[in-house]
């Protein structure tokens, strides 16, 4: 199966050639590309300080993957202070974040290789890791089985299925099933995840429930603040610091239509209202400004418009939003009212804040039903629910903050998770977890 792959990887880069070459004729492009093909790598690391621990290689797919990882490198870099910590990434948006949020912690950060030919095998000869860690998802079948050749142990991340990906993986087991045994341990976010794994044909030993790394994220975030920090940050965004703020995350085409006459009726009876939209696609948000303008209200965008203030802000920008969370009287999770599988809602719930969706979580549908059953999160049917909800908890202060507080309880019950995933890291270097 190995020779299989490989063979596939050679034909796919003869296949991908044309593109690639006009990749490189693009300014935009070009320099990342050569990057992706490992242009400079070696010379990059050996310039990096001598390290006497082991050396992680961590690898994420994007932005939310990038997110995902911050506790666990925080985690390792405090556990492993003379470890080399490298943290590629496959798109220009994962870097950006990764340079906001990782740079205290790793290393080096560098894009991921494209999976074409010995390009995999470059980045690994140049990087010698001891560990390879995947976050969640990005499998390329020829980079694996080179580490299961180099005799590299591998570790799955934060590994979750959608309905539809178990669905993609089962149909062509044949293909994908090698591809996961070559991981050394598979660690999955829910016992679900877990039991799909497994009826893949994957070995029960090789599959781990380790939870999800972003319950932890509060341990390197922290809560929302007091409230004159919360009023900073409200002034910083263009806010006014004493008004309500909602504030609608990861948002998809076809909810901002619900979402801004649910906003004007709101208008009416919760005064001075503001409203922070987070598109999941920042490209469009000159798109939503319009629809905006369509409904007579004027949006801010915040990549554009810093320092402007008004009730209306779009953030049109990369690895904010969860920082924005901390500011929320009411949050409203994108994905979820479309069919679109729903978005994270913890980060949400760890800001402090009660949390909304629709019916569409099928993505995160372990999370909210535990979010809704300890009492810190509702699920709405329609833009009619979604208004009643909202007018009730904006105008009912006790009845958020109690929702505020179970949202995070919550969370904070399933905490620990950095701890048992640096436990099954020392059993992969070590054979057995360390004494601390």
């Amino acid at each position: 199966m190995s020779l299989l792959y490989t063979l596939f990887s050679s034909v796919l880069a003869f296949i991908l050639l044309p593109l690639l070459l006009f990749f490189a004729s693009r300014k935009k492009y070009r320099h990342r590309m050569f990057k992706r093909l490992g242009w400079g790598l070696a010379g990059h690391l050996a310039s990096l300080p001598s390290s006497t621990g082991p050396t992680f290689w961590i690898h994420a797919l994007s932005v939310g993957e990038v997110t995902s990882a911050l506790p666990l490198v925080r985690g390792l870099r405090e556990a492993y202070p003379e470890a080399r910590i490298i943290f590629s990434t496959t798109t220009s948006s994962g870097s950006e974040v990764a340079q906001k949020i990782l740079a205290p912690y790793a290393d080096a950060l560098i894009p991921g290789p494209i999976d074409l030919g010995p390009v995999a095998a470059l980045f690994l000869r140049a990087i010698q890791p001891d560990l390879f860690i995947l976050v969640e998802t990005d499998f390329w079948p020829n980079w694996l089985h080179c580490f299961t050749r180099r005799g590299v142990p591998t570790l799955l991340v934060n590994g979750r299925f959608s309905e539809q990906s178990f669905a993609r993986y089962k149909r062509f087991a044949l293909f994908f099933r090698p591809m996961f045994r070559t991981f050394t341990l598979l660690s999955m976010q829910t016992a679900a995840d877990a039991a799909k794994m497994i009826a893949l044909g994957i070995e029960p030993e090789k599959v781990a429930t380790l939870g999800n790394l972003k319950f932890d994220t509060s341990q390197v975030s922290g809560f929302r603040g007091d409230d004159k920090t919360v009023a900073i940050k409200k002034e910083r965004y263009g806010f006014a610091a004493a008004k309500p703020l909602w504030v609608c995350g990861s948002t998809h085409r076809g909810e901002e239509e619900l979402i801004f006459p649910v906003f004007k009726q709101l208008q009416t009876s919760v005064q001075d209202l503001q409203l922070l939209i987070a598109p999941r696609n920042v490209e469009r948000a000159e798109e939503i400004a319009a629809l905006g303008r369509q409904h007579n209200l004027e949006c801010r965008r915040w990549g554009s418009d810093k320092g402007k203030p008004g009730p209306l802000l779009i953030l049109d920008t990369i690895g904010d939003l969860a920082a924005c969370y901390a500011m929320a009287d009411a949050v409203f999770v994108g994905g979820s009212l479309v069919a679109e599988g729903g978005h994270n809602p913890i980060e949400p719930a760890i800001a402090g804040a009660p949390v909304l969706f629709g019916p569409h979580m099928e993505d995160f549908a372990e999370i909210a039903e535990e979010l809704i059953h300890g009492g810190g999160a509702r699920r709405i049917e329609s833009a009619d629910a979604l208004l009643d909800a909202l007018r009730q908890l904006l105008l009912d202060t006790p009845l958020r903050q109690s929702m505020a507080n179970a949202a995070r309880a919550s969370i904070q019950a399933h905490q620990g998770v950095v701890r048992s995933h640096l436990e099954a890291i020392d059993t992969l270097l070590f054979g057995k977890p360390s004494a601390g």
